[in-house]
């Protein structure tokens, strides 16, 4: 489903709201202490949203990873031709939260059992994927499934893709900080996609 489609609807929910938020300040981090990660958990305002909260994390990007054409945009992206997978890059203080750490807040804010779908959304963009940097961050993703595996509450398998980072390309610039900007739009299509009601199902979480 487009999020289009709730997007004009919540259009008169906007109009009401005098909420204005300005964009999530960054958080600097001491030279050389940065690291990446990226994450592909359908809808990328969500996962971007989800990231901001963790202690840590000092920015997050949502783009486009894991396709065919170079600089792709959004249009071409949701025509499921390019191969890409909406994604967020993450750019984290190692000394303060750990990739592992990373891997467990991701696993928890998505629904590892749909392939090529997340939530109300369908189609090879709204695919579930960890793209590891390097060979650590490989080993450490497999790892984590192969723990997930063996503890997780539910009973359908995990189809999560764990596969090695491609070019990432940041969105356009109205999708970046999208639930800071449009805090009315971003809640209304949240709720009626259903994510929370899911992961609430998956994995016994109050409603994030």
């Amino acid at each position: 489903m487009r999020r289009a489609s709730f997007l004009w609807a919540a259009l008169a929910l906007a109009a009401c709201s005098a909420l204005a938020q300005a964009p999530k300040p960054a958080t600097p981090a001491a030279p050389g202490t940065a690291a990446k990660a990226i994450f592909a958990g359908g809808c990328f305002w969500c996962v971007e949203h989800d990231f901001d909260k963790v202690p840590g994390v000092v920015s997050t990007t949502s783009g486009y990873i894991g396709g065919t054409v170079a600089k792709p945009t959004y249009e071409q992206v949701s025509a499921k031709t390019t191969g890409h997978a909406e994604a967020v890059e993450i750019v984290f203080d190692p000394a303060r939260v750990s990739y592992e750490q990373l891997l467990a807040t991701y696993w928890r804010s998505i629904d590892p059992t749909t392939k090529d779908r997340q939530f109300c959304d369908s189609g090879s963009p709204y695919r579930s994927a960890i793209f590891a940097l390097d060979e650590t961050q490989l080993a450490a993703a497999r790892k984590s499934l192969q723990a997930l595996e063996k503890s997780k509450p539910f009973k359908e398998p995990i189809v999560t893709e764990i596969v090695a980072a491609t070019a990432f390309y940041p969105a356009e610039e109205y999708h970046q900080d999208y639930a800071a900007k449009n805090p009315v739009r971003y809640q209304f299509y949240r709720s009626r996609c259903g994510r929370d009601a899911r992961l609430a199902e998956l994995w016994g979480l109050s409603a994030r």
